[in-house]
């Protein structure tokens, strides 16, 4: 298993949701972009989260925190599709991206096109706030559009049903549903015991 974590925008959580999958699977992480944080990197706290036996490095690592294509730019550096290749492993691998979809890399590069070219299947990470069922529609459309391969949707932390039922009705039957429970201090014990709990849906 190969799997994409994105999400309907920036800070619904992504990289919980991953340390979560990481840590179901065994997997290994990787983070293609890491832009800010460089001291305690997404990949650092998968690596205190979980018991992931490799997080591989990031193929680029910008120093500003902001949209890839802005930190790049104030480092001259220029981000391009051909700088990205999945890491070789024999086990299950986590990708994260930064922000949403639509996050510019380049002027003309998005995180879709990315997502597009590793050519993996995609989990869209879902939080609630007001505006997050246009987001999400938004989101699943531009998967559409790109014939992107939704493997999961993820509902991260609690949800009105109303909300949850909308959004849910726009993916297929081949679309599984995942639920993460609220963390809003996330540790070892609490992915642990989200991951086990994943294990009694049988993904």
């Amino acid at each position: 298993m190969k799997l994409f974590i994105t999400g309907i925008g920036t800070e619904v959580g992504k990289t919980i949701c991953s340390a979560v999958l990481t840590q179901y699977f065994k997997a290994d992480y990787w983070k293609p972009v890491q832009s800010g944080d460089l001291d305690f990197t997404d990949s650092h706290k998968i690596a205190a989260w979980t018991d992931v036996k490799v997080c591989h490095p990031e193929t680029h690592r910008l120093k500003l925190a902001a949209s890839p294509h802005q930190s790049a730019r104030e480092e001259n550096v220029r981000i391009s599709l051909n700088d990205f290749r999945l890491p070789e492993t024999e086990r299950h691998l986590i990708v994260e991206g930064a922000g949403g979809m639509m996050v510019p890399l380049s002027d003309k590069i998005m995180m879709i096109d990315l997502i597009e070219k590793l050519d993996i299947p995609v989990a869209l990470v879902i939080r609630n706030y007001l505006g997050c069922i246009n987001h999400s529609l938004l989101s699943l459309m531009a998967l559409q559009q790109k014939k992107i391969q939704l493997e999961y949707l993820v509902f991260n932390g609690d949800f009105p049903p109303d909300t949850e039922r909308v959004i849910s009705g726009f993916v297929t039957e081949k679309t599984r549903i995942i639920r993460i429970p609220e963390m809003n201090q996330p540790d070892k014990d609490s992915i642990s015991a989200a991951a086990e709990q994943l294990l009694k849906t049988n993904l």
